[in-house]
């Protein structure tokens, strides 16, 4: 079957790397929060600034990493950038330890963190697709995200039991640990990248920080996905905190009832990310993106419905597991069309471009909900976020375009590369 061949020894390791990562990511889940508020006696507003400002600032600092990270080999750029997070990361046990930890000093680290993780984001999306021919990109896309909601559904429960033994800042060590083990993985790759193409420019020009969104915007199939996910993305993530404190402060969910009602329904996650290879092969790329996308967004409606007990317990897991199922066959198939549509040139710019876009349309939208369910109530916030999604399917592109990167006339690309 495609989605159980081997993509080779050298993905192998890559796949393993991104597994640890992964792994100690989702073990850390909400740790600099719970480190604020248990640590530091942190209030909701430092906490909303913690998740909101990080990740938005340290989404501006990678943008000019994208040119720069560009004309060189991704495989060094990804271990720096893993070996980065371990050492930010480590820093704060030490500071605990010491008694010097400061609310400064998390948010400082979020937004290294938050940068370090778009390059690194950015440089494997160009590396992966150097490293695979275009077929097996789809089935690589799938095992990723496959690891993903396996880490999602396993790594809260334990990293909140690993936090309750052995105080905050356990799941910080083992997140930068994870980290090390990624780098050492990407390490046995081995060296046989080859050097890009272009040459390195004496100084990065304004022209080349914008490469990547040029590149999205002027693309009549990237385009509308590029609006269609930062939309879809934002509002989901941005209904998450009014949920929270809907289930646990005015339902009165206990803490694990909560935890569970996400964790379940990310089996549903392992289950689209299989799906996603044969429906494409089945019914085409373009049709399992717009009915996956689609179909994605009807579903956290349902969350403002949510009631108290066992019914409001499976309401929410049963929306999750839709949701999350949908979003497992949208993910690959979208990083997949993402990279086909890119030339080698521009992969690394125009992943950055379009993660840090999402983390700032992520975290604005996020404070803007915060006030909107302090003013109106989280269900009121929850039910508009629901509605708004419920037209985000119009952005979807309506006609397959089937030109690919490599097709693109030479003029439009040396212009969008800036050369």
């Amino acid at each position: 079957m495609a989605g159980r061949r081997s993509l080779g020894r050298r993905f192998g390791w890559l796949w393993g790397a991104y597994a640890v990562s992964t792994a100690g990511t989702w073990l850390a889940f909400d740790a600099f929060a719970l480190i604020a508020v248990l640590a530091l006696d942190a209030g909701p507003a430092q906490v909303s600034l913690l998740a909101a400002v990080g990740p938005a600032v340290g989404a501006a600092v990678s943008v000019p990493l994208g040119p720069w990270v560009e004309v060189r080999r991704k495989r060094p750029v990804m271990i720096a950038t893993d070996l980065v997070r371990c050492a930010v990361l480590l820093s704060i046990p030490v500071a605990f330890a010491l008694g010097r930890l400061s609310f400064g000093q998390l948010l400082l680290v979020s937004v290294a963190v938050a940068a370090a993780d778009i390059t690194f984001n950015a440089a494997a999306g160009a590396f992966l697709k150097d490293l695979l021919p275009r077929q097996d990109l789809l089935v690589a896309n799938g095992r990723f995200e496959a690891t993903t909601w396996t880490a999602s559904m396993v790594g809260p429960p334990l990293g909140g039991a690993a936090i309750g033994l052995f105080g905050p800042v356990t799941t910080v060590v083992a997140d930068a640990v994870s980290y090390l083990l990624s780098a050492l993985g990407i390490r046995a790759i081995g060296d046989a990248e080859q050097h890009p193409a272009r040459p390195e420019p004496a100084v990065t020009r304004a022209r080349d920080l914008l490469a990547g969104w040029r590149h999205i915007l002027a693309d009549p199939a990237l385009r509308p996905l590029f609006l269609n996910t930062l939309l879809v993305n934002s509002l989901i993530l941005a209904a998450s905190p009014p949920l929270l404190i809907l289930m646990v402060d005015d339902l009165h969910f206990a803490p694990w009832q909560y935890a569970l009602a996400f964790a379940v329904p990310c089996t549903g996650g392992l289950l689209g990310s299989r799906l996603a290879p044969r429906l494409v092969a089945r019914h085409g790329r373009h049709r399992v993106l717009v009915t996956a996308g689609a179909l994605r967004a009807c579903w956290p409606i349902g969350l403002a419905f949510t009631g108290p007990g066992t019914p409001g317990l499976v309401l929410v897991m049963l929306v999750e597991f839709g949701l999350i199922t949908c979003c497992a066959v949208y993910n690959p198939v979208l990083a997949t069309h993402r990279l086909d549509r890119t030339p080698t040139g521009r992969v690394t710019r125009t992943l950055s471009a379009w993660s840090a876009t999402g983390k700032a349309t992520t975290a604005t939208m996020t404070a803007l909900w915060g006030v909107l369910a302090a003013r109106t109530g989280p269900r009121t916030a929850i039910a508009l976020a629901g509605a708004l999604l419920l037209v985000t399917p119009l952005l979807l592109p309506r006609r397959e375009d089937t030109t690919e990167a490599g097709d693109e006339p030479a003029s439009v690309a040396v212009r969008s590369d800036g050369g």
